[in-house]
């Protein structure tokens, strides 16, 4: 199983070379991938080419573009690029995103997510695997009058999409290379989320779908206190359908309840269920919720599991 994490750095200084000191930590201590997430600051494709460049034998990923105020043309520019910089490895996670942001941030109404979802993924499966698209749907259209193809970017870059509902779930079975579940935890993984994706992957005769479990978690013995802030912290996500609902089959009440919160054997046992759940890797995200010693011991355990 390949254990990785996400990247996040803070603070008053350039954001890209502290980034790159946080991938070379975690090189070091084992892990396998840096995944990065985007929101209305760094590029995170970008960010990941830089990365995967200076720190090489990293997978390095993006967790996730939303697909709202994006074109397939562009992303896979975008992914092309930094599958090149990186000499395949790469990995390109997209997400529908959500109504908040997508309506307040981009102007644009948050209407019909799956179909444009499903648009958005077969342009650019065409996009990254042959470098022409020639694509008419309701929703978008992508055409390549000159070839857009970048030399280098082998093998196509692999598809991922943070999908947990049904119909995202199918749409990404048929249509991609996996699924990137954030607060899903094992219980929505294997009952849920890994049937789905890979009944819908079978019927469309595609290969068994890679499962990236995103979790939140932190090794730590001030579990208490480090749950409050992760309650506070993940409180966003509650206001979201379908974080909310993923939640709850997972059998929990707030987003924190499926954070992984405590002492190495905690942890490393939480990370055994993920994998009996059916996940092929595990990202953690919020390592850095208790400072920096206990970030490290995390990824000191991870790096161990890793390996």
């Amino acid at each position: 199983m390949t254990v990785g994490v996400t990247l996040h750095a803070t603070g008053p200084g350039n954001q890209i070379d502290a980034t790159v000191r946080l991938a070379e930590q975690a090189a070091r201590a084992g892990l396998r991938s840096a995944w990065f997430g985007q929101t209305f600051g760094a590029d995170s494709p970008q960010l990941a080419a830089i990365v995967g460049r200076e720190v090489p034998g990293l997978q390095v990923g993006t967790s996730a573009i939303p697909v709202f105020g994006r074109h397939p043309l562009i992303v896979s520019s975008q992914a092309q690029t930094a599958q090149a910089a990186t000499h395949g490895r790469y990995h390109l996670g997209l997400a529908l995103g959500t109504k908040l942001l997508t309506e307040a941030g981009f102007g644009l109404p948050f209407e019909r997510p799956v179909a444009r979802l499903r648009e958005f993924l077969t342009a650019l499966r065409q996009l990254t695997e042959t470098g022409t698209a020639d694509f008419h749907g309701e929703l978008l259209t992508a055409t390549t009058p000159i070839p857009g193809r970048v030399p280098g970017a082998d093998p196509p870059v692999p598809l991922l999409v943070a999908a947990m509902g049904p119909q995202a779930l199918r749409v990404t079975g048929e249509l991609a290379d996996g699924v990137l579940p954030y607060l899903a935890g094992p219980r929505a993984l294997a009952e849920h989320i890994v049937p789905a994706v890979t009944a819908a992957a079978e019927a469309a005769g595609r290969p068994a779908p890679r499962i990236v479990a995103l979790v939140h978690g932190v090794v730590t013995d001030d579990v208490e206190s480090v749950r409050e802030k992760a309650t506070e912290q993940l409180a966003f996500y509650e206001q979201i359908p379908s974080y909310a609902r993923i939640v709850e089959l997972s059998g929990g009440r707030r987003a924190s309840d499926v954070a992984v919160i405590g002492d190495e054997k905690t942890v490393a046992a939480e990370v055994r269920r993920y994998r009996d759940a059916g996940a092929t890797e595990v990202v953690f995200s919020g390592t850095d919720l208790a400072g920096d010693a206990d970030r490290l011991r995390t990824w000191a355990l991870l790096g161990d599991l890793a390996n």
